[in-house]
C-alpha cells in the first residue's frame, strides 16, 4: 500500500497525518503533532516562521521513520504571506491575520482606489479586516521598503513548500483568499494590483491542486488545496446538492460548492465569499467567527496566552465577573460543553461576527460587554458558554437563510466536518436553530481532503466522486 502524508496546519496546532487506501477505504493515522503560536515582533503579532518550518520537517522525519511515503502535501489557513527578495531571502515578517495593522485599510482603499461594490464584482471576496489586500495596503504604508525589495509574494503554505523543496510554486485556492484574483478568470487581477500601487511582478502564475512542487528527502511534494477550507470541503460526503457544508474549527466556514462565482449585490450585502476550490470550482460561503471564541475563552480560563509577550490584565479583570471561576482549574472543551448544557437557560445572544471578537484583549470580557448591550450579561461559566454556543448556532441559521435566498435553493441538511463536529451540544443547537438534519464527520476532514488530491494525482482515484465514496465506506 502506498502511503501519503498530509500536513494540516491551523492557527493553534499542526498535524502530520498518514493516509493509505485499504479495501477501497481511506485510512488515516497521526504521525506527528505540534503547537503553533504567535510572537510579538516589532509591534505586530507574527507567526514564528522558523519554528513552523522546523516542526514541518520534524514531522516528516517522524513519518519517514515508519516507512516510505509516496508524496507530501501541506495546507494551512489563508490570507497570510511572506515576501522574498531576489536572493530568495525573507524580506518581511509573517504578520498574523488577527494583527491590528489593517484597521481602516478598507475605508482608505474605498476612498482612494475603488469602492467595495466594484471590488466585490471583480474578486468576489467578502469584506473581512484580515484580507490580504488590506494587509498589503497596510504594509505599503508602514514598510514600503519591503515591497520595493520584494521579488516574490508567497502565501504561507507556498513558503513552507519552498522551505522544503527550494522551488516557488503558487496555488489557486489559497491565492483566492487574497481578494486580488479576478473571480471569473481565476487569475491575478493585475489591473487592480497596479491601481493599489503594489508591484505586479511579485505575483507568479498559479497552479491547480495536484500539480507537483518538487522533492524533500527524495519524496514528492504535491499541491493539495493549499487553503485548509478548500481541502476540508473536498472531504464532505454530501448526500445531494441540497446539502450545506460547514467546516467547523477555529473558523466556521458555511456554504456550498458552485461551478461559477456569485458576485451579485445580494451576495455582497450578505457578505458571502467566493473562494477558489480544487480544479477551478468555487466555495460560496460565509466566514463565521467559529470556535475561536470558545478556544479563546478556554485559554483565558486556563491562564494561557495566545500571543507570546502579551499580558493578561484584561482577562484578570474580566474573570472577576464570573462568579464560579476557580483559579488554577484546567477546563477541557468537553467540560465547557457539559457545563453549558447543565446550566439553566440563558437567552441573551450576541453577533459573533462583530469585529470586536477578532482579537480582543479578553474574549471573556468582550462577550460579557456585548451581552450587556443586548440584555443580561453572563455571570457564570455556563451562561458565558451558552451565550457563545447559542449565538453561533443562530448565526449558522441566518447564514443558511441568506444562502437559500441568494442561490434560489432550499437546503435540507448540514454536513459538518472538522474538529467542531465532535461538539454534540453545538450540533444539537445547530439542528434546532436551522430546522435541518445534521450529519457529522469526518473529524479530520481537512487532512482527508489533502490526501484525496494527492491520491487522485497518483492515480489511486479517477476523480473526486470516487474519492468521496471511499470516505463513507
Amino acid at each position: 500500500m502506498r502511503r501519503y502524508l498530509a500536513i494540516d496546519i491551523g492557527a493553534s496546532s499542526g498535524r502530520h497525518m498518514l493516509g493509505t487506501l485499504k479495501d477501497g477505504k481511506i485510512v488515516i493515522e497521526e504521525a506527528f503533532r505540534f503547537t503553533n503560536g504567535q510572537v510579538r515582533k516589532d509591534g505586530h503579532d507574527c507567526w514564528d516562521v522558523d519554528a513552523l518550518v522546523a516542526s514541518v520537517k520534524a514531522g516528516i522525519d517522524a513519518a519517514l521513520a515508519t516507512g516510505p511515503i509516496e508524496s507530501i502535501g501541506i495546507d494551512t489557513w489563508g490570507v497570510d504571506f511572506v515576501l522574498l527578495d531576489k536572493d530568495l531571502q525573507r524580506c518581511s515578517d509573517a504578520v498574523a491575520y488577527r494583527d491590528a495593522r489593517t484597521a481602516g485599510a478598507d475605508r482608505e482603499i474605498e476612498a482612494e482606489v475603488l469602492g467595495f461594490a466594484e471590488l466585490y464584482r471583480r474578486v468576489g471576496i467578502q469584506k473581512t479586516s484580515f484580507n490580504t489586500i488590506y494587509q498589503l495596503w497596510a504594509l505599503k504604508k508602514e514598510h514600503p521598503e519591503q515591497l520595493e525589495r520584494a521579488a516574490h509574494f508567497l502565501m504561507m503554505p507556498e513558503y513552507l513548500n519552498f522551505a522544503l523543496t527550494g522551488r516557488i510554486v503558487h496555488e489557486y485556492t489559497d491565492s483566492s483568499t487574497t481578494a486580488l484574483l479576478d473571480a471569473e478568470k481565476k487569475d491575478w487581477d493585475r489591473d487592480l494590483i497596479a491601481r493599489l500601487g503594489l508591484p505586479t511582478g511579485i505575483f507568479g502564475s498559479l497552479e491547480m491542486p495536484g500539480a507537483p512542487v518538487g522533492e524533500y528527502r527524495g519524496v514528492k511534494v504535491v499541491l493539495p488545496a493549499l487553503h485548509d477550507t478548500g481541502s476540508a470541503y473536498l472531504a464532505v460526503p454530501a448526500r445531494d446538492d441540497r446539502a450545506v457544508y460547514l467546516s467547523s474549527g477555529t473558523w466556521s466556514l458555511l456554504g456550498v460548492e458552485m461551478d461559477h462565482p456569485i458576485t451579485t449585490p445580494e451576495a455582497q450585502a450578505a457578505n458571502f465569499t467566493n473562494e477558489g476550490g480544487a480544479w477551478g470550482r468555487y466555495r460560496f460561503l460565509k466566514n463565521i467567527m467559529g470556535l475561536w471564541m470558545i478556544q479563546s475563552i478556554r485559554r483565558e480560563l486556563n491562564g494561557v496566552s495566545y500571543v507570546e509577550g502579551k499580558d493578561g490584565e484584561a482577562t484578570k479583570e474580566a474573570l472577576k465577573a464570573i462568579t464560579d471561576y476557580s483559579r488554577g482549574k484546567e477546563y477541557s472543551f468537553g467540560e465547557l460543553s457539559t457545563i453549558a448544557r447543565s446550566t439553566d437557560p440563558y437567552d441573551t445572544l450576541i453577533d459573533v461576527n462583530e469585529q470586536r471578537f477578532m482579537n480582543p484583549d479578553s474574549m471573556i470580557g468582550e462577550v460579557i460587554a456585548a451581552a450587556a448591550e443586548r440584555g443580561r450579561p453572563p455571570t457564570t461559566i455556563g451562561e458565558l458558554m451558552q451565550c457563545v454556543y447559542k449565538s453561533l448556532a443562530e448565526c449558522y441559521a441566518d447564514a443558511i437563510r441568506n444562502l437559500s435566498e441568494i442561490t434560489g435553493r432550499t437546503y435540507t441538511s448540514i454536513n459538518i466536518v472538522g474538529g467542531g463536529c465532535q461538539d454534540l451540544y453545538l450540533n444539537a443547537l445547530t439542528a434546532e436553530a436551522t430546522g435541518l438534519e445534521v450529519f457529522t464527520g469526518p473529524i479530520e476532514g481537512t487532512a482527508i481532503g489533502n490526501l484525496i488530491v494527492q491520491m487522485i494525482a497518483a492515480g489511486e482515484f479517477p476523480d473526486l466522486s470516487a474519492a468521496r465514496k471511499a470516505i463513507v465506506r
